[in-house]
């Protein structure tokens, strides 16, 4: 398998997986601003949508979005229990999660880094990201360690990824402070920084 993949980008997600995981993988960087790869490739011919993260199978198969392919890798790998069984209620529930994080977390972020957006527009997306990690707070309220409960799954590293956005636009977690505990618990996990290093975050 080989991860397409941008530096801090959604990619991260799949990448901590796929290192969760324990699989055997290759990476490519993607350079977002010219849209080529590390190899001199087009990616557009890699991928139409023009975004990581794009995991090409070993068939030449390729998948993309970060919710389908971190299940995947997780549904091929189920010795690393990175997700609930396909089926179960449990199942359900992470799909739920990684529901709200693609639709109401990470697209909120969108217009900080477009700086061609207005003040407004930044205005109102830091308003429903103050308002989404309010609900993330309450949710860790009951002592749960990660999304799910006790084990850490695919939704947890991509609410990581997420979270780890806020030191680039400046948002500060000291109204979440549950939530800012979630981000070090993860932080500190040794595949977690094996990523981080691997894409010269850490």
């Amino acid at each position: 398998m080989k991860l397409f993949y941008a530096t801090g980008a959604c990619s991260l997600s799949p990448h901590i997986v796929l290192r969760e995981a324990g699989a055997k993988f290759d990476v490519e960087r993607v350079d977002l601003a010219t849209h080529r790869t590390a190899n001199g490739v087009d990616f557009n011919t890699i991928n139409p949508k023009g975004y990581v993260p794009v995991l090409q199978l070993d068939s030449g198969e390729l998948l993309t979005e970060g919710p389908a392919i971190v299940q995947y890798i997780a549904d091929q790998n189920p010795q690393a229990k990175l997700a609930p069984p396909n089926g179960t209620f449990e199942r359900a529930r992470l799909q739920e999660m990684l529901n709200f994080i693609s639709t109401e977390v990470h697209k909120q972020f969108t217009p900080l880094f477009n700086p061609g957006a207005s003040a407004e527009v930044k205005s109102a997306a830091l308003d429903k990201i103050q308002s989404r990690f309010k609900f993330l707070e309450k949710h860790f309220g009951d002592g749960r360690a990660y999304l799910l409960g006790d084990n850490f799954s695919v939704a947890d590293a991509y609410l990581f990824t997420i979270v780890n956005w806020t030191f680039f636009v400046k948002i500060s977690l000291a109204e979440f402070p549950r939530l800012a505990a979630f981000h070090q618990r993860v932080t500190g996990r040794e595949k977690v920084k094996e990523t981080l290093r691997a894409e010269g975050l850490g």
